[in-house]
């Protein structure tokens, strides 16, 4: 008899590490009644095999929390439960045998020091010295992390599991999960077996914690994870005589870690082009397997790895190992609540990062299930950034090949993705191309980041300097400043909220006023009830009833789930209309002239006054113009039914020819925006970010007697900020900001950017950042010196709280 119970407050799917860490989390917390069901044995699906390495260093701060926590924890669990992890801080080092992979590995270090990381860039004689086996030829240079280190996977995954049992929870072996059962958006239970007995467990909540099942799990639930296995490879040498312990070492531009275990080495590697592996389905009995040898595939890494570390040429190897592991579309584990149910929570595909990653993103979910919020900023990883086509078998299979290796590729800034493209498409998309667009990829959808000229290849040539497009986007930067530029905003998405309760509805999720004229449009956040920025949209009154929701491409699912999750009692329908409708932004101080030669309709001030939208004619079609701008210009979206779009693209273009009209792209955006202050949500703006810190408190009107957030904003007003958003420019005009580089005030880090952009107008790089101010005012912000940490190097900065380019926002209302 199996011995499970009826009924439980949550039900975890997957005895891995990530798995046996939330259940431990949650027991932590004080939660009874969990139940953790493993299929086969503990840790027998992919933690078994792992390398595990433990890095702190991730791509944001809160990764990097979450990096250091599991450290931290791994580290005290053996004194806890009795189990060695096999935790060791034997320290890491990253080397570069590039230029380019200098100024990463460098830029990555001052991005740790502004997250607390301890880190030391070395030369390669230091290399050397710290790692005596290593042949330095071709090495630049080297980041050294002394509090890096590495454990046994299984035994840290079963000590978590002892850490939950020892606090009640009930975790169960060779019990399968062959069903979820669902009442609408809600997880009622799921449906067990074990060894021919069958059982049905009432939950509260569930957790997919089934690694690279978790695709399979989650359709049980009717719920979107995207992952895909993948065959990874590693060898283990014999013995080899005389070798102590050594850090782990990293030589991303050959593809290759090493790790030393018990006086052997582990070479792994992440190949640039990756062997997907169970699209049929991972294999029922699938446990501590291995994958069949493919030593072709391997070869050109072990090449390699016995010129860099000549001793492994005279080890014999012990292990040839390959396993599978799951892959994320965009190589960021999945983590929270399923954005199709109220308590179906995702923990899986964990990019061979879960040892690293495991207790950290155990101890955020579980926070997030005890509280109902997010604990912190978890956008990176949140499952709700994951759009419904990426379920799609074909798309993961051909987007794996790649994922895999793009975590050891150079991670150039503005790297588009090369597989898996094309899947969704403007209606504008043909007529970009053939006017030179260099396409970028978000959310599936294909957007011209820039355009060539005539005489110019149209694709990316990536460094960590000026980019090949640098010119181009400064061209088209000078358009929309200077006269007048179009591009495509299609992909933003659209999401109509109506009803009779619509108004009143908006009003209690949005920090804005929504009782507006109809035609009226409201800049506005949603809150949470700390004050923080869950999402950053622009809301247009179409109706009496029905408003139109404009969102980030990369939001709107996200965005519509808070929405969703918000109507309670509230008569409103919310429908995604994104693809219904192509926009093209059409900006710059000759805008109205454009329009005006389209249309019979009257674009002034006194008919279309800016922040309002209206229903026009254009060429012998129909449209509605939005006067909003992210820009900083004179301008109007049009918005018109995906039936009309060419038309009236070729209408615009063929009458732009009098007035040089230029086509534009999404990295003029970034640039024209950021000179603005802008902010951009996911970088600037987060739900841990408060909106009064952020600067927008013009955006919440609190005389309005309920909304979410409200407590928080007027709790805000009443203690002071914290701290502020800074914009920020280098006093030197050659250096690039792209995000996360540290801000130095009178010599000290106090945060760094949250995002960054080459400013063509004002003349140099620009970025934002929140600078600490507590009981300080504006002049003692603006009254210290700055510096930015630009990949080792200190560059001057003026600051400003209000933004550089057209403070008075006098361009956008002329």
């Amino acid at each position: 008899m199996t011995n499970l119970p009826d009924k439980a407050r949550v039900v975890i799917i997957g005895g891995g590490v990530i798995g046996c860490s939330v259940a431990y989390h949650l027991a932590k917390l004080g939660w009874k009644d969990i139940v953790l069901l493993e299929r086969k044995q503990l840790t027998s699906g992919t933690t078994w095999h792992a390398a595990g390495l433990i890095a702190q260093l991730r791509a944001t701060a809160n990764m990097t929390k979450l990096a250091k926590y599991s450290q931290e924890l791994y580290g005290a669990l053996e004194s806890e439960t009795g189990v060695a992890t096999g935790f060791k801080r034997c320290g890491s080092i990253t080397v570069a045998l590039t230029d380019e992979r200098k100024e990463e590995i460098y830029r990555q270090a001052a991005m740790a020091r502004a997250f607390g990381v301890e880190v030391e860039e070395i030369s390669p004689n230091e290399v050397k010295e710290k790692y005596e086996h290593l042949n330095i030829e071709g090495v630049k240079a080297g980041v050294w992390l002394p509090l890096d280190g590495q454990g046994d996977p299984a035994n840290i995954a079963l000590a978590l599991a002892k850490g939950a049992r020892q606090n009640g929870a009930i975790v169960r072996e060779h019990v399968r999960v062959e069903n979820i059962t669902k009442s609408g958006k809600r997880i009622t239970g799921v449906e067990w077996e074990a060894n021919g007995e069958r059982g049905h467990i009432a939950a509260d909540h569930v957790v997919n914690c089934a690694g690279m099942w978790g695709h399979e799990v989650g359709r049980m639930a009717g719920v979107n994870v995207p992952l895909q296995a993948c065959e990874h490879f590693y060898i283990v040498t014999e013995a080899i005589k005389g070798l102590t312990q050594m850090p782990v070492l990293r030589v991303p531009d050959e593809c290759a870690y090493y790790k030393e275990d018990a006086g052997k080495f582990l070479l792994g590697a992440f190949e640039p082009n990756a062997k997907p592996w169970g699209m049929d389905g991972i294999p029922s009995d699938f446990e501590f397997d291995q994958l069949p040898e493919d030593f072709d595939h391997f070869e050109p890494i072990l090449e390699k790895a016995c010129e860099r570390l000549p001793m492994l040429a005279d080890a014999g190897i012990h292990t040839f190992f390959n396993g599978p592991e799951s892959f994320t579309p965009d190589d960021a584990y999945h983590l929270g609540l399923a954005p199709e149910c109220e308590n179906f929570w995702v923990a899986a595909g964990f990019n061979s990062i879960g040892i690293q990653s495991a207790g950290g993103a155990g101890m955020a979910l579980a926070q997030w299930m005890d509280a109902g919020e997010k604990p912190f900023d978890l956008g990176d990883v949140d499952i709700s950034r994951m759009q419904p086509f990426q379920g799609n078998k074909t798309y993961l299979y051909e987007r794996s090949k790649e994922t895999l290796g793009l975590l050891y590729a150079d991670h150039f800034p503005y790297r588009q993705k090369a597989t898996a493209r094309g899947i969704r498409r403007t209606p504008f998309h043909q007529h970009l191309l053939r006017n030179g667009a260099v396409m970028g990829e978000l959310a599936g959808w294909e957007r011209a980041n820039w355009f060539a000229n005539a005489e110019q290849k149209p694709e990316y040539e990536y460094s960590w300097k000026r980019q090949n497009w640098f010119e181009n986007s400064a061209t088209e930067h000078r358009a929309v400043r200077e006269n007048i530029g179009m591009y495509d905003m299609s992909s933003f998405g659209k999401i109509r909220v109506e009803g009779r309760d619509s108004e009143t509805f908006l009003n209690y999720v949005c920090g804005g006023d929504m009782s507006v004229p109809v035609g009226k449009i409201v800049y506005t956040q949603f809150l949470n009830s700390s004050g923080g920025i869950e999402a950053d949209v622009t809301v247009t009154r179409l109706s009496e009833t029905a408003y139109l929701v404009v969102t980030p491409a990369a939001t709107r699912l996200a965005d519509q789930t808070w929405l969703q999750r918000h109507v309670g009692e509230y008569n409103v329908v919310i429908t995604d209309v994104t693809a219904g409708e192509a926009v093209l932004a059409v900006m710059g101080p000759n805008s109205r002239k454009l329009l005006q030669a389209v249309s019979p309709n009257d674009f002034t001030n006194a008919t279309n006054p800016f922040g309002t939208a209206q229903e026009i004619e254009i060429g012998m079609g129909l449209a509605r113009v939005h006067r909003v701008t992210y820009v900083g210009e004179l301008g109007w979206e049009v918005y018109v039914s995906a039936d009309q779009a060419a038309h009236v693209f070729e209408t615009l273009q063929d009458a732009g020819q009098e007035f040089d009209l230029k086509l534009c792209g999404m990295h003029m955006m970034d640039s024209c925006r950021i000179e603005k202050g802008f902010r951009h949500f996911g970088h600037d703006i987060t739900c841990e970010d408060h909106v009064m810190e952020a600067g927008l408190g013009f955006a919440v009107k609190t005389d309005k007697p309920n909304f979410i957030g409200r407590d928080a904003v007027l709790h805000k007003k009443d203690t002071g900020l914290n701290s502020r958003m800074v914009q920020f420019m280098l006093n030197e005009s050659e250096p690039m900001l792209y995000h996360n580089e540290p801000i130095l005030r009178d010599g000290e880090i106090v945060g760094y950017l949250s995002s960054g952009s080459y400013g063509h107008t004002l003349g140099g790089a620009v970025g934002l950042g929140y600078v600490p101010c507590a009981g300080e005012t504006a002049a003692d912000v603006l009254g210290s010196s700055y510096e930015i940490d630009v990949a080792g190097t200190r560059v001057a900065a003026t600051a400003s709280l209000r933004p550089m380019y057209d403070p008075k926002s006098e361009r956008v209302k002329v």
